[in-house]
């Protein structure tokens, strides 16, 4: 339904249920260090076991969130099992969060080189 003073369209709670949702998913560094190890195409289940450095129960434990909430896919394959990324957007919104906090940081560190100027 659009709002009435902007036109834009507002979205209803169940969709901000979702959203939230998805961003709790997203709320753990190492699923989103598994993401960003499948920007370049599909993985196995080995290889990001060796490149992150958690246990395989912990590995399983997070592709499986990942794959329900619908970020990545996996594929066996005998007994292999392949991951990859089932939408890249969404490494635009961590390229988003990360651009964002590191404007954050660095207007803070200039913030703070100005007051210490201020005070000498």
């Amino acid at each position: 339904m659009p709002d009435a003073m902007s036109g834009k369209r507002v979205p209803s709670r169940e969709l901000f249920d979702l959203v939230a949702g998805h961003f709790r998913v997203l709320g753990e560094p190492a699923r989103l260090a598994l993401l960003h190890s499948l920007a370049d195409g599909e993985r196995s289940a080995a290889s990001l076991l060796a490149e992150m450095k958690i246990s395989q129960a912990n590995l399983s434990k997070h592709m499986t969130v990942l794959c329900q909430a619908g970020f990545v896919t996996r594929r066996r394959e005998g007994p292999y099992v392949h991951y990859q990324l089932a939408d890249a957007r969404v490494l635009s919104l961590c390229e988003l969060m990360c651009d964002r906090l590191e404007s954050d940081a660095i207007s803070a560190h200039e913030l703070i080189a100005t007051r210490m100027l201020r005070e000498d």
